[in-house]
């Protein structure tokens, strides 16, 4: 295989906001987050911006802290496949990504779903396959987190394959698919037939060992969590690293950090606007509640503008069906709030203001538009990323500066298309052709 070859212009795309910190959703200038028109408001103004992709997450059920309804989350959002497939009749060109999961999915009807998505968008679909391993929504189903940490990534790749063998046995004779193992049983026929891109692109996002080997078994686009320019180059290169040994190329896929801008008229315009972004972003009662999922316990007696609390963590490790902590934090809590601890007393920080510091919502480039064009060219020259996910703080302002600002810079870099020389999603990422249409 020839070796990797960096990509000329970055793909860029936006994970739309939905549970979490990193959205300011009671802004006084927030449109509302889950009102048609913002979505349609949003996937427009991005489509002028010419991104690849406007992605959707998934919420099955309301967010839970310690077994209790987290009520710090905007919530209501509807079903990412009926609201892309409402968007695909307001929008041309922009892809369509919907976040699924394999865990509590059944295979059949999803990929007839995702299916149908694509045909309807004229081949603007994506999927991307999450595993879901929280136990509030498994209860949604009489599962609680059911699968163990890397048995729901087998499942996964099941899932998918058999997704796959759907997607392309339309009209074929012996059309039928089906499976009968501990993991995925099912008996199944297409009902769809292939878009023009000829299924959904594949997304994913997971950072265990579990979840790069089947981006690199499956995965055409993958939503990364690093950032950090040493960090993605890392990233990237054990990840092309891994496809080798699955027979893909090097360039069989786009990695897409999640991240967020704050940009501003001078760099100490932008700092101050992030300092801002990241006070709203955390306040005391989230300070609290993140950690709370370490402490394993009741903290709201504590003031979060005041010192961490006097009393230690619950000896259990974190049950990762839970909460939704980060992969390297489920073991060895202990050793990491004595970490906290010492930097707290280092720098004198308060509950809110470590929380700050080391919680991973963070927003990520800051500068001047032409400042953070620039580190994105470096990033893409060097092979680090392919692109970006972008993850916005406000709507509708930080989408309108994207599109407004770093867009001209990038494009004036030659980092950036200047219009859309495809239909399809697949066109799009610059993604090779299916071998025939509706055949992965």
């Amino acid at each position: 295989m020839s070796p990797f070859a960096p990509r000329p212009q970055l793909h860029l795309g936006v994970f739309y906001p939905g549970v979490g910190a990193q959205l300011i959703w009671d802004d006084p200038d927030a449109l509302p987050h889950t009102a048609a028109d913002t979505f349609v408001r949003v996937a427009r103004t991005l489509e002028r911006g010419l991104f690849d992709a406007f992605f959707l997450g998934e919420g099955l059920r309301v967010r839970e802290n310690r077994g209790r309804v987290f009520d710090l989350d905007a919530a209501g959002r509807p079903d990412a496949i009926t609201q892309l497939s409402a968007l695909a009749a307001v929008t041309e060109r922009i892809g369509l990504v919907a976040t699924q999961n394999t865990t509590y999915n059944h295979p059949a009807d999803l990929a007839r779903r995702l299916a149908g998505l694509d045909l309807l968008s004229g081949g603007r679909a994506g999927w991307n396959v999450v595993t879901t391993d929280n136990a509030w929504t498994g209860a949604n189903f009489r599962h609680g987190g059911w699968l163990a940490h890397e048995r729901r990534y087998e499942r996964a790749d099941r899932f998918i394959d058999v997704a796959k063998e759907l997607w392309s046995s339309w009209g074929r004779p012996d059309a039928t698919v089906e499976r009968d193992d501990d993991l995925v049983r099912l008996t199944a026929t297409a009902t769809v037939p292939g878009s023009p891109q000829g299924r959904p692109v594949l997304f994913q996002a997971g950072d265990s060992d579990g979840g790069r080997e089947l981006a690199a078994r499956h995965a055409e686009v993958v939503f990364s969590a690093h950032t950090e320019y040493g960090k993605a180059l890392a990233y990237a290169t054990d990840l092309r690293a891994r496809l080798a040994r699955h027979g893909r190329p090097p360039d069989a896929l786009r990695i897409l950090p999640g991240a967020g801008v704050v940009l501003g008229d001078t760099q100490d315009d932008a700092v101050e606007k992030a300092r801002w972004v990241r006070e709203q972003q955390v306040n005391g009662a989230r300070a609290t509640a993140w950690l709370e999922q370490y402490w394993g316990t009741d903290l709201s007696a504590y003031d979060p503008d005041g010192p961490l609390p006097d009393i230690e963590p619950t000896a259990d490790e974190l049950d990762p069906s839970r909460g939704t902590v980060a992969v390297e934090h489920r073991t060895g809590k202990l050793a990491l709030v004595q970490k906290w601890r010492a930097l707290a007393a280092e720098r004198d920080l308060s509950i809110k203001e470590l929380v700050r510091e080391v919680s991973p919502v963070h927003p990520t480039f800051v500068g001047t538009p032409g400042a953070v064009a620039d580190e994105w060219a470096r990033y893409l020259r060097d092979g680090a990323v392919d692109g970006f996910n972008l993850a916005p703080h406000t709507l509708p302002t930080s989408v309108d500066d994207v599109v407004d600002l770093l867009v001209p810079e990038l494009q004036e870099r030659g980092v950036f298309r200047t219009e859309y020389r495809g239909s399809t999603l697949r066109d799009h990422l610059g993604l090779p052709p299916l071998p025939t249409a509706g055949r992965p």
